[in-house]
């Protein structure tokens, strides 16, 4: 059941969304330990999104939005003045967000197909600004630089400082951490009638402004390649990262779950300072609109684990190495494209995937 609207005020628009399917669906699929409050808004799911395009008649754009699931919520402010298309663009954006820490603190459980909560959950809030160099050939750029400061709580809101085994959950060792991040982001894309390329490459450090704030190096990147081969289509992807310097256990590199390594919960492969995950995907076209897929997906930790402050994956048991193998449909419509997966991990455990994606491949 769910309810859309938009209010036109002047050049303003206004949509509001509110979704109480999702609360049944989730009841009944993915029962979990998180938090029961007895507010009736803790259990309605949606979203409002607020957009001005005009906002002091210089073209300035004011985007505001709130998400909100049962156990999550994220509000974000961005404020956009315009500038020559030859210049980069600025955005002005605050973000505060509430959201479960399952990749490295979840608890994999049945045969590592699914991560139960740990307790911990991650209160974030940010602010700065972001840059979009402009585009050149097939390469584009953005850079940032923000505010951030991580407040670990509990299933009932409360701030933390350990988790269950009594290890602490922030880089300071105290109920928060603060930084300041300059992250630089490069893409790469280049596409014609039978093939595509993509490259992404991501650097983070972290800006030692304040003795306690944390100082670190992240390095990410993301690298796929799609053939045409003959009616079907080939797709592989290699992602990878490292992280040195100061590193509270939150900011590992979680492996496992859906976009990562089919047929294992979120983080149940493992959680590192480092890590290296491969997909590939073969489908073949059943009809005009639906296809079949076969994949294979794999991830390791690369021994990083006991790098980890606390080691919470060694705590957990969890392998650092896994594979997923599967196949799945997928169908294309003008709503999207519905995908339904079904994985095996390497435990023999079963695992089925739906998803719904607003672009057509």
């Amino acid at each position: 059941m769910g309810a859309q609207k938009s209010i036109h005020a002047g050049k303003a628009k206004i949509d509001v969304n509110v979704d109480f399917t999702h609360k049944l669906c989730a009841a009944l699929m993915l029962p979990s330990p998180f938090r029961n409050s007895g507010n009736p808004l803790s259990q309605v799911i949606g979203s409002l999104c607020i957009k001005h395009p005009n906002l002091f008649g210089g073209s300035e754009k004011l985007d505001v939005s709130w998400d909100k699931g049962l156990y999550d919520s994220n509000v974000a402010i961005a404020y956009r003045r315009p500038r020559p298309e030859w210049l980069s663009q600025q955005s002005f954006v605050i973000q505060h967000s509430v959201s479960p820490e399952i990749g490295v603190h979840g608890v994999p459980v049945d045969n590592f197909s699914r991560s139960g909560s740990g307790g911990v959950n991650l209160s974030r809030l940010s602010a700065g600004i972001n840059l979009n160099e402009p585009a050149s050939s097939n390469w584009s750029s953005t850079t940032s630089i923000k505010f951030e400061h991580v407040r670990p709580v509990n299933d009932d809101g409360r701030s933390i400082s350990r988790d269950v085994d009594g290890f602490p959950v922030t880089c300071s060792g105290g109920t928060h951490d603060s930084m300041v991040v300059l992250k630089q982001e490069s893409r790469y894309a280049k596409a014609n009638d039978r093939s595509f390329s993509q490259l992404s490459l991501q650097i983070e450090q972290g800006i030692p402004v304040l003795s306690k704030w944390l100082v670190f190096n992240r390095f990410k990147f993301f690298a796929s390649k799609g053939v045409k081969l003959g009616p079907s289509f080939f797709l592989a992807s290699l992602t990878g990262g490292s992280i040195v310097g100061d590193m509270a256990p939150y900011q590992a590199f979680a492996i496992g779950g859906y976009g990562s390594v089919r047929g294992y919960g979120e983080g149940a492969v493992g959680s590192g300072r480092s890590c290296l995950i491969g997909n590939s995907e073969l489908t073949l076209p059943l009809s005009k609109m639906l296809e079949a897929a076969v994949f294979l997906d794999c991830g390791t930790d690369l021994g990083s684990a006991h790098h980890v402050p606390g080691n919470p994956a060694l705590r957990q048991g969890k392998p650092g190495t896994g594979i997923g193998l599967g196949y799945g449909l997928r169908l294309n419509s003008r709503m999207g494209q519905l995908q339904v997966d079904y994985a095996i991990n390497a435990y023999q455990r079963k695992t089925l995937y739906f998803n719904v994606s607003n672009v057509i491949s």
